[in-house]
């Protein structure tokens, strides 16, 4: 079992640092007209590495103990920069739970996506300390408990913004 772990922690590890990377960059100014549709795929394809950890059984650590790894990032400046880049795309309502808490609730793409880069940033420390198990851990803990809701309410609102982009097309006028 233990060489299976340390394979899906080498997964998610690449995952994360994709998204992290692609994150870095857009909030950055690159992409252009395309950084929603660009936005979609970072987000759509970390949540890939969270369903699989939805998906893989519980990882429990030894001692139920998580080892520090050190402070957590400034992440400000990435937010601060994808909201100025988002404008007034940024704010936009999601229901939280579906299940229990239907109530519409006010959400912030930056702040999603921040969300989501500041969990899989505290699982690399341990994936770079060379912990990997604690890594799977934290992440599929944080992503059941906050990251996983994070992106998926990302790319829910992503998705319906380069619909918009793609469909809502104004009739043009012909004259006769």
């Amino acid at each position: 079992m233990f060489d299976e772990w340390n394979a899906m922690a080498d997964r998610i590890a690449a995952h994360a640092q994709n998204y992290l990377d692609g994150l870095t960059r857009l909030a950055g100014g690159e992409g252009g007209d395309a950084m929603l549709p660009m936005l979609l795929v970072e987000v759509a394809q970390v949540s890939l590495a969270g369903a699989q950890l939805g998906a893989a059984q519980d990882v429990i650590l030894q001692g139920n103990f998580e080892p520090a790894t050190g402070p957590d990032p400034d992440l400000d400046g990435v937010r601060t920069a994808l909201a100025t880049r988002l404008g007034p795309v940024d704010d936009y309502a999601e229901v939280f739970d579906p299940y229990k808490d239907t109530g519409v609730t006010a959400y912030r793409l930056s702040d999603d996506l921040a969300a989501v880069a500041a969990d899989l940033i505290h699982g690399l420390g341990h994936y770079r300390a060379g912990r990997p198990l604690e890594a799977l851990w934290w992440w599929q803990y944080s992503y059941f408990n906050t990251w996983g809701n994070h992106a998926g309410a990302a790319m829910r609102a992503l998705q319906a913004l380069v619909a918009h982009t793609r469909l809502d097309v104004v009739e043009e006028t012909t004259t006769a």
